[in-house]
C-alpha cells in the first residue's frame, strides 16, 4: 500500500491504521526509562511484530552538557541511526513505547521536524491485539540524508529566559511547582511565566490519547489561545514533544521545543525560577 505524504500523516495514528498501512511503514519501538532500566531489554522481551529498536540515548540526543541532558543529536548522527534502522529520506514511521507515548514522541517531532513521515502509535504497546515478536529485527540499511535542525521549529535560551510569548511546561505538576525534585533536576520549580500542561495529561488512564475537544480544553484552561507562538519545554527535551504533537493534533498549529530544558535553564543559579 503507499504511504501517505508528510501532509496528509497526522501526529497520532491507531492499531486500525497501522494494520490497515503495515507493509507501507517503519514500526519503531523507542521505549526508554528516566531510572535507567533497559530499553533494549524490554524490547528484546516483547515488541510489535517487525519493529526496529530505536536507542534514544544513541541516536535521539546529543551529549549531556552546558545545553542540557538531551540536546538534539548531531544531525551526520541522527542521520547515520537512521539509515542504520532501515528509515529512508522518504519513509513512513510509526513510534511507539509503553507510557502513552511520551518518550517516543521525540522521535517522531524529530523526523516530522525534518519533514517526514511520522506519527505516533495511539496506546503504544498495548494498543496492539495481535501477538509480540521476541527476535531482533535486523533491516537493509536506507538512505536518509543529514539535515540541519529548522530553526524555525526551535527556541533558545535567552527567549525564554526573556518571559515573552507563552511557554508550556510539559512536566507534572509536582516537578513544575517545586514540590518535587528529581535528582535531574538542577532546582525545584519552573521558568518564570510558564503554563503547565503536564504531557500525560494529554492522555486517559488507559494510555490512550484523550478526544480532542478535551485536549484543546485543557490547553485552552491553561491559558494557550488559538494563533499563539508556543514553545514546549520539559526536563530534557524528551516528553515536551508529546505536548507538540498534541498541539498540532488539537489545531493549535505546531510549536516550537525548547530542547534544553530546565536541565539548561535551571543550571545556572543566576536566572530566576517560580514555585508553586
Amino acid at each position: 500500500m503507499t504511504s501517505p505524504s508528510a501532509r496528509d500523516l497526522p501526529p497520532f495514528v491507531d492499531a486500525a491504521w497501522l494494520a490497515a498501512h503495515r507493509g507501507g511503514v517503519v514500526v519503531a519501538d523507542a521505549r526508554w526509562y528516566l531510572d535507567g532500566t533497559s530499553g533494549r531489554a524490554a524490547y528484546d522481551a516483547g515488541h510489535l511484530p517487525g519493529a526496529v529498536f530505536v536507542d534514544l540515548d544513541a541516536w535521539l540526543s546529543g551529549e549531556s552538557g552546558p545545553h542540557g541532558l538531551n540536546p538534539l543529536p548531531d544531525p551526520e548522527v541522527f542521520a547515520r541511526g537512521m539509515s542504520s534502522l532501515g528509515i529512508g529520506d522518504g519513509t513512513t514511521v510509526v513510534a511507539y513505547d509503553d507510557a502513552g507515548g511520551v518518550i517516543a514522541a521525540r522521535l517522531v517531532w524529530m523526523l516530522r521536524a525534518l519533514g517526514g513521515r511520522a506519527a505516533l502509535l495511539d496506546g503504544g504497546l498495548a494498543a496492539w491485539a495481535g501477538p509480540l515478536e521476541t527476535a531482533p529485527v535486523e533491516p537493509a540499511p536506507a538512505t536518509f540524508t543529514p539535515c540541519p535542525w529548522p530553526n524555525a521549529l526551535l527556541a533558545q535560551l535567552d527567549e525564554v529566559a526573556a518571559g515573552t510569548g507563552t511557554v508550556v511546561d510539559a512536566r507534572n505538576r509536582d516537578r513544575f511547582d517545586g514540590s518535587l525534585q528529581l535528582p535531574t533536576d538542577p532546582r525545584a520549580g519552573h521558568i518564570p511565566g510558564a503554563l503547565n500542561v503536564p504531557c500525560r495529561a494529554n492522555l486517559t488512564p488507559a494510555g490512550r490519547l484523550r478526544p480532542v475537544d478535551e485536549v484543546r480544553a485543557a490547553f485552552a484552561a491553561a491559558g494557550v489561545e488559538d494563533g499563539a507562538a508556543v514553545v514546549s519545554y520539559c526536563g530534557s527535551g524528551i516528553t515536551a514533544c508529546h505536548n507538540l504533537l498534541a498541539l498540532e493534533h488539537a489545531g493549535f498549529g505546531r510549536g516550537r521545543l525548547y530542547v534544553g530544558g530546565w536541565s539548561e535553564y535551571a543550571a545556572d543559579p543566576r536566572r530566576p525560577a517560580e514555585v508553586g
